[in-house]
């Protein structure tokens, strides 16, 4: 049943797919805001290791050493699994029941308009080599978010549209099985006896951080990412690669350029950035290797506790502890997604019995 206590914090669900270790893209666009809500939510962070494999089903064992991976920066960015709930997608079944269900739901063609799915065929060249799971990404996305029923989903600017045929998803079944009135308003689906809260997107701080190439988002595939484990050496060798197109220190420069962007996203100090803004602009005797520098410094100064606290779980046995802290959090979320199952069932009439009652003892 839906959960009336007053007192009950709103839910929170988002994850990350694992393709690596996450970096500086990941932190500003939504881990950032998911270390600030988690007193104020019900957080469920979701590892998407099923969806993983609609592009790498070759490689297990890639995809089992990223799902440790992200524990391990997830806990080392601040996110807590004693305040937050760890979930692997994989170990609750009930997703993979409303993924089945939701297709029914969405028309191939509006899976396949998806803005977010036809980027990923671009960029990873697939051509029309993909396999038939991987547009039920799309889909299994819906039922990652529905199947705990949250009110918020935290992502990152390019992750918007995904959320977008979550909320069609849910408007359609709670008109089809709920008899909720299509005209309806998003708020008042809940208290109108839906079984599904029309869940929206809250995007980070920064929509869309471009990487150290100076052109295209940061990623992992191109190259072009400032990890959140890098050493300080790195960092500084990362930053000094960042092209801006200035020559000298003595002319103006063009602070709406990428490296200016790192300047106002990585120092705090507002004053400090508006002093380096005016003196760039001004061609100043300032150049671009200083303020790259100042960036690395204010970048590594942000990394430096995430390193800290990732390097215990370096240490022999690290990997189990972060196994341990999935299964324990994987055991409450599937309270929550088996609770929505039932309910969702129960609207769709196939209320035949609780899962493990019709299995052999």
């Amino acid at each position: 049943m839906p959960n009336n206590d007053p007192d009950a914090k709103p839910r929170i669900l988002t994850g990350d797919t694992p393709t690596g270790r996450l970096h500086l893209g990941h932190w500003v666009g939504s881990l950032e805001n998911r270390v600030a809500l988690q007193d104020r939510y019900d957080c469920y962070f979701l590892i998407a290791n099923m969806h993983a494999f609609t592009t790498r089903a070759d490689k297990p064992a890639e995809i089992r050493e990223s799902v440790i991976d992200i524990v391990k920066d997830w806990i080392s960015c601040g996110m807590d699994p004693e305040r937050s709930t760890f979930v692997l997608q994989t170990e609750v079944p009930a997703i993979a029941e409303l993924t089945w269900f939701f297709a029914m739901l969405l028309p191939f063609n509006r899976v396949m308009r998806n803005p977010t799915l036809k980027t990923e065929l671009e960029t990873k060249g697939l051509g029309d080599n993909y396999s038939f799971g991987f547009p039920m990404y799309t889909v299994g996305q819906c039922a990652d978010i529905l199947a705990f029923r949250p009110e918020l989903v935290p992502v990152g600017e390019d992750q918007v549209a995904h959320i977008e045929p979550c909320r069609e998803v849910a408007r359609r079944f709670n008109q089809l099985y709920c008899g909720i009135d299509p005209h309806t308003e998003d708020a008042d689906y809940p208290g109108a006896g839906a079984v599904f809260p029309i869940p929206h997107a809250k995007i980070g701080r920064v929509g869309r951080l471009v990487g150290t190439d100076g052109v295209n988002k940061m990623s992992k595939s191109l190259n072009n990412a400032i990890f959140l484990s890098d050493t300080p050496k790195q960092i500084k060798k990362k930053m000094g690669q960042l092209f801006t197109g200035r020559q000298t220190m003595d002319e103006p420069g063009d602070i709406h350029n990428a490296l200016f962007d790192y300047v106002r996203i990585f120092i705090r100090d507002p004053e400090r950035v508006a002093e380096l803004e005016r003196r760039y602009a001004a061609g100043d005797n300032i150049g671009d290797g200083h303020v790259k520098a100042e960036v690395a410094e204010a970048i590594d100064e942000l990394i430096a506790p995430m390193r800290e606290r990732r390097a215990e779980y370096e240490k022999p046995g690290g990997d189990d502890l972060a196994i341990d802290i999935l299964k324990a959090g994987t055991r409450r979320a599937n309270e929550v997604a088996e609770e929505t199952l039932a309910m969702a069932k129960d609207a769709m009439q196939m209320d035949f019995g609780k899962r493990g009652e019709l299995l052999p003892a």
